[in-house]
C-alpha cells in the first residue's frame, strides 16, 4: 500500500522547477484507481484514505521556511515583484501532495465520479470513527472544494423527470428519495404526473445521472400537510387546470451522491426550478417548501430528560397541561411525555393529539427558530432555506403522521416561504447578522415558549 501511495504521489518539484517537471504517467493514477477499486472492505478504504491524508499533504518544513521569508521581505524595502514571488512561493509550498493526484485522476475518463465515490468514503469512514483527526479532515475539505469548482452551476444540466423518462433515472429517483420513501411504482407516476414536478441536476461529463432531485407539487394554496402531496390518489389521466395552479411546494430535496456532501447543489436547483416554473406558468405567486423537521424529537426528549431531573415546575409545560396529560396517561407529565414521545402511538389518539398539539408546537418553534449552532439554525434544514434567504413561515401540525414522520419530529412539518423580492436580503441579513426572518405565526409561539419558560 505504501509503494502504491509513493508511486501515485511522487514529491512537489522545487517551485523552480514546477512547469518543467514531465506530466505524472496515467498509469500510475490508474494503478491507483484500480487497487482503491478492488478494496472491498471499508475498513481497507478507510486505512488507505488516512495514510494518504497523513503522509502525502503539505511539507510543514517548507511552509515554515516560505513564511519566514515572506515575513523578511515585508520588513525590508524591496519591489513589489519580489514579493509577490516569495508570496508565490508560499503558496505552492502549501498545495498538498494529494491535490495534485485528485487532479490527474479527474482528468481520467470517469475519473470525477470516481472522486465524488472516494469522497462517499471518506465521509462514512469519518462517520464510523475508522479515521480521524485533522490531517483527514483536511483532505476532505481540499477535495469538497475541487469538487465545488467541477460542479459548479455552469457545469450542470437541468433535467425535468416525467413518466417517459428512461426507466434507469425513475430507478434512480426512487432509490434515492430520502425525504418520503417511494412505496410502489404508482407512487412514483404520480410523482412525475398532473400537478408534480420533478427535476435533477446532472453534470456535464454524465448527462441523464442525477445528481440532486426536487420534487414540486402544484397547488392552488401555500399546503400544509405531506399527505395531501404524496398520498392523495390523482388519476394518471387527469389534465391539469392551469389556471388552479398558483404556488409551487417543495416538498423532497434528495442528494443521490453522498460524496457531494457540502457542495451547494440544492440552493442552485431551486433558483433553476424556480425560473423554469415561471417560464411555464406566468402567474405563479407564491414558492414555498414543506419542509421535514429532522432531530426535533431527539432534541426534545434530551430537553425533556434534563428537566425531569430538576426539582419544581419545569416551564415545558404550563400547569393546566401538565395536569391534562397527567390525567389522560396517569402519570407525572414530563416523564410520561418521555414515553409517549418514544414511540408513534400517541398521534392515533385524538384525545392526546388534541393535548399535546400546544406545548409541541410551542416547543418546535423554539428549536427553529431559537436552538442554535455557532449563532446559525441548528436544524440544518431550517439552515439550509434560511440561507437561502426563505422566511419561516408557519409551522403544521400532524403534517406527516407517517411512522418516520412521528418518530422524528412528532408528525410537525414547516413551511420555509420563498418571497423572491426579498430572499436577497434575507440571505445576507441571516449569513452576516444571524438573524432569522419569521412570520407573526412563529414568533408568537416562540413568545409563548419564552414567557412559560421565562427566557
Amino acid at each position: 500500500m505504501d509503494e502504491l501511495l509513493h508511486r501515485a504521489v511522487p514529491a512537489m518539484p522545487a517551485y523552480e522547477l514546477r512547469e518543467k517537471t514531465p506530466a505524472r504517467a496515467e498509469n500510475q493514477c490508474a494503478d491507483f484507481v484500480s487497487f482503491y477499486g478492488g478494496l472491498a472492505e471499508t475498513a481497507e478504504r478507510a486505512e488507505l484514505l488516512g495514510r494518504l491524508a497523513r503522509g502525502f499533504g503539505v511539507d510543514h518544513s517548507q511552509v515554515a521556511e516560505q513564511s519566514a521569508g515572506v515575513l523578511q521581505l515585508r520588513q525590508q524595502p524591496r519591489e513589489a515583484a519580489v514579493l509577490l514571488q516569495a508570496e508565490d512561493r508560499l503558496r505552492y509550498a502549501l498545495v498538498p501532495r494529494y491535490r495534485s493526484l485528485f487532479h490527474h485522476i479527474s482528468k481520467m475518463e470517469g475519473g470525477v465520479r470516481f472522486l465524488v465515490r472516494l469522497r462517499a468514503d471518506l465521509l462514512e469512514a469519518q462517520a464510523l470513527k475508522l479515521v480521524e483527526g485533522p490531517h483527514v479532515r483536511e483532505m476532505n475539505g481540499v477535495l469538497k472544494n475541487m469538487l465545488s469548482e467541477w460542479f459548479s452551476s455552469g457545469f450542470l444540466n437541468l433535467e425535468r423527470v416525467t413518466w417517459h423518462s428512461p426507466c434507469e433515472v425513475l430507478q434512480r429517483i426512487s432509490e434515492a428519495e430520502a425525504v418520503h420513501p417511494v412505496k410502489t411504482w404508482m407512487d412514483m407516476k404520480r410523482r412525475v404526473g398532473p400537478y408534480r414536478r420533478c427535476y435533477f441536476f446532472s453534470h456535464c461529463s454524465t448527462p441523464g445521472e442525477p445528481l440532486i432531485v426536487l420534487h414540486v407539487a402544484l397547488t392552488s394554496e401555500i399546503s400544509s400537510s405531506i399527505q395531501t402531496i404524496i398520498v392523495k390518489e390523482c388519476p394518471p389521466s387527469e389534465t391539469e387546470e392551469r389556471n388552479k395552479i398558483t404556488t409551487a411546494i417543495f416538498y423532497s430535496l434528495s442528494l443521490t451522491q453522498q460524496g457531494l456532501q457540502g457542495v451547494e447543489l440544492g440552493a442552485f436547483l431551486i433558483k433553476r426550478v424556480v425560473k423554469e416554473l415561471q417560464k411555464e406558468f406566468p402567474a405563479l405567486g407564491a414558492f414555498s417548501s414543506l419542509s421535514p423537521i429532522p432531530g426535533f424529537t431527539k432534541w426534545l426528549l434530551g430537553l425533556l430528560k434534563s428537566k425531569a431531573k430538576e426539582h419544581g415546575r419545569s416551564g415545558l409545560l404550563t400547569d393546566s397541561e401538565s395536569q391534562e396529560i397527567a390525567e389522560l396517561t396517569g402519570g407525572p407529565a414530563l416523564e410520561t411525555l418521555q414515553t409517549l414521545l418514544s414511540s408513534s402511538e400517541w398521534a392515533q389518539s385524538e384525545q392526546l393529539a388534541r393535548a399535546l398539539q400546544a406545548p409541541l408546537m410551542r416547543l418546535c418553534a423554539w428549536y427553529l427558530y431559537g436552538e442554535k449552532h455557532r449563532g446559525y439554525a441548528l436544524n440544518p434544514v431550517a439552515h439550509f432555506h434560511l440561507q437561502n434567504g426563505a422566511v419561516l413561515w408557519r409551522i403544521n401540525w400532524l403534517a406527516d403522521v407517517s411512522l418516520k414522520g412521528v418518530t422524528g419530529a412528532c408528525g410537525l412539518m414547516v413551511n420555509y416561504r420563498y418571497f423572491l423580492e426579498d430572499t436577497a436580503a434575507n440571505s445576507t441579513a441571516y449569513l452576516g447578522s444571524k438573524s432569522i426572518k419569521a412570520s407573526e405565526q412563529v414568533l408568537s409561539l416562540v413568545a409563548q415558549f419564552q414567557k412559560n419558560s421565562k427566557l
